[in-house]
């Protein structure tokens, strides 16, 4: 029998990242395949890099979604924007490249977070938006692939 595997794509600013998604699918019992696209090294800013990509990805996991078990993880740091401005951001990009902005029923996921330093301590303002029901699917899926 052919086995069915779940493929995640995460799109992400750096190393750091990365280990932050990929640790936070495997805790959840996430067993598929994750394929990571961080920025490379010294060719532009990580932020920018992220919300360029991201029209391009959203159009390939759109084509594919149809006939492969697929979902897309968009990890992106606020910087100096607020969390919201930047996940508008990720929206205008696909508005501007003539897409719809992300649907509750896809399985587009982001991950935003932004340091706020308050009286010498650093404060993470978070904003994980992989919904529970997505997250629970991609592992339904993963577990029922692992038995065919």
């Amino acid at each position: 029998m052919s086995q069915r595997r779940i493929q995640i794509l995460v799109l992400c600013e750096d190393r750091q990242q990365e280990v932050f998604a990929r640790h936070f699918l495997k805790i959840r019992g996430f067993n598929g395949t994750i394929r990571f696209l961080p920025c490379p090294d010294g060719s532009q800013s990580a932020e920018q890099y992220v919300r360029l990509c991201y029209p391009k990805e959203v159009k390939a996991y759109r084509s594919k979604v149809s006939y492969l078990s697929i979902g897309l993880v968009v990890v992106i740091d606020a910087d100096k924007k607020t969390v919201d401005e930047r996940l508008k951001q990720l929206d205008d990009a696909l508005i501007e490249d003539s897409q719809q902005i992300r649907q509750p029923d896809e399985a587009i996921e982001y991950s935003c977070q932004k340091e706020i330093l308050k009286l010498g301590y650093i404060i993470y303002e978070e904003r994980l938006l992989m919904k529970k029901q997505n997250i629970q699917n991609f592992l339904k899926m993963s577990q029922l692939a692992n038995h065919l």
